[in-house]
């Protein structure tokens, strides 16, 4: 007796992601100027929209977030003989792709660019080339019930709670996936809120200028670093969409919300701009001259860099220098404070050091991987030692502005005991060799700043190093 038909649909069921949105992010990033024939293309109907999509861009079945406890299902019922169909709304180039990825459909219905191949028309379809009952079908969203209506049965997957009971009244269930819960975590890791720490830089200027009794100042840091903070998860989160493949390659980023599919890209989208919206007002409430000129200045440089900078060898890693030090420069700004040449060129210095850091140790992962070129950058895994070379010498640049500082008038006048303060020197060279040899070692974090906030060597040190600060500013009694 032959085996009722399973017919699986594809997005937020096989996958952990729509295709027609992933398709439009990548020609977003591949090809920007396209986006504006979209809806020239939607007009001429979706299935148009998803053919001119699919022909213009290219992508890798293997990187796909699967629901990987549903396919082994379909490989268990694949190989009890079971007829497997892949029905989809998706255009069919990318069906065809997927299944021949997978390897255990027997049939692919999808999208034309004549009819789309969902709802309705799915149902229609299938009830005509199965009949009435002549199926069982595995779907996630509201569309489905039209689909199930028609089957035998039905394998509900990713679904809320109401529409598995909406399912239930039309057809039987036969087995049931619950979908992947989002929770705080995920939304945690959606804004990057743990990449807020780096905007503890904007507090810099407050307490190198001494202003730590100025009330009015401290409510101008703060209100900078909140909008900071949301402007910077705009960009985590566009730099996240625009980079989904790329990240899907990698072992620990492949985890990120947008590439597991455990968020959809559509969130993004919309959550974007309106945190946008949020971090202006806030800016706009910081009583400091020019902040709101920097932090416009800052995502726009953000911006650049997600969208061509990053992949522009050397200058990814200037420019992640510059977006460290405008944190300083906009910090200085909230609260009025003229920074000085000395504080600029240190952190130039010491933050292109971590930039290099952060490329050594992707590089490394890479080496580890048998690649020869970083994915989505234009480095080769031979330039791993002389990214290792500039990135020591940027380090210990920034020891040796930070020394020139304590030599000059500056120092006389602000600290009561100016000589301590040398300690800070030895310090700040015992830190970078140790990020650098942590890199070497292949112990790095994809982002050092958040590597250094867990590392217990590089909080002591750190807080040696405020220590001698505070000495130096408050006097020792000798």
């Amino acid at each position: 007796m032959t085996q009722c038909p399973l017919v699986v649909d594809l997005d937020g069921t096989l996958v952990n992601t729509d295709m027609l949105h992933e398709y439009a992010l990548r020609l977003l990033k591949d090809s920007p100027l396209d986006v504006i024939r979209i809806p020239v293309w939607l007009s001429q109907g979706k299935a148009v929209l998803k053919q001119q999509l699919a022909s213009r861009t290219d992508f890798d079945p293997a990187t796909l977030p699967y629901n990987k406890e549903l396919i082994e299902w379909l490989e268990q019922q694949h190989a009890m003989g079971r007829p497997l169909v892949l029905c989809t709304a998706s255009d069919t180039r990318i069906a065809h792709a997927i299944a021949e990825h997978l390897g255990f459909f027997d049939e692919v219905i999808a999208s034309d660019g004549l009819k789309n191949m969902a709802g309705h028309n799915k149902a229609a379809t299938l009830q005509a080339r199965y009949g009435h009952q002549g199926f069982d079908y595995v779907g996630n969203a509201s569309p489905d019930l039209l689909v199930w209506k028609e089957a035998r049965r039905a394998i509900v997957v990713n679904a809320s709670d109401r529409l598995a009971s909406q399912a239930e009244a039309c057809v039987q269930v036969e087995k049931r996936f619950l979908r992947q819960p989002r929770g705080i975590s995920a939304w945690r890791r959606t804004l990057r809120i743990h990449q807020w720490l780096k905007n503890l830089l904007i507090f810099a200027p407050l307490l190198a200028g001494h202003l730590l009794t100025d009330a009015g100042a401290w409510l101008s840091s703060a209100l900078a670093f909140i909008a900071f903070s949301l402007c910077a998860s705009v960009v985590y989160i566009a730099n996240d969409l625009l980079d989904l493949e790329s990240d899907r390659l990698h072992p620990r980023k492949c985890k990120r919300p947008f590439a597991a599919g455990v968020v959809p890209a559509w969130m993004g989208v919309v959550i974007a701009p309106l945190l946008l919206l949020v971090s202006v007002a806030i800016g706009s409430l910081v009583k400091g001259d020019y902040f709101l000129s920097w932090l416009a200045f800052y995502f726009a440089l953000t911006c650049t860099y997600s969208f061509l900078l990053k992949r522009l060898v050397l200058l990814d890693c200037l420019t992640l220098a510059m977006l460290y030090t405008l944190r300083i420069i906009a910090g200085a700004a909230a609260v009025g404070n003229i920074l000085s040449f000395w504080l600029l060129a240190f952190s130039v210095f010491v933050f292109l050091s971590l930039a290099f850091v952060k490329r050594y140790a992707e590089l490394e992962v890479n080496i580890l991987g048998g690649n020869s070129k970083l994915h989505g950058r234009g480095y080769h895994t031979s330039d791993a030692s002389l990214i290792q070379t500039m990135g020591i010498v940027s380090g210990y640049s920034s020891a040796l502005v930070l020394a020139l500082y304590l030599n000059s008038d500056a120092v006389l006048r602000l600290y009561e005991s100016p000589r301590v303060i040398w300690a800070a020197v030895p310090l700040l060279l015992f830190w970078i060799s140790w990020m650098w040899m942590q890199a070497h070692r292949g112990n790095m974090h994809d982002d050092p700043l958040v590597f250094a906030v867990k590392d217990r060597t590089s909080l002591i040190t750190g807080a040696c190093f405020c220590g001698v600060l505070a000495v130096g500013a408050m006097g020792v009694p000798w």
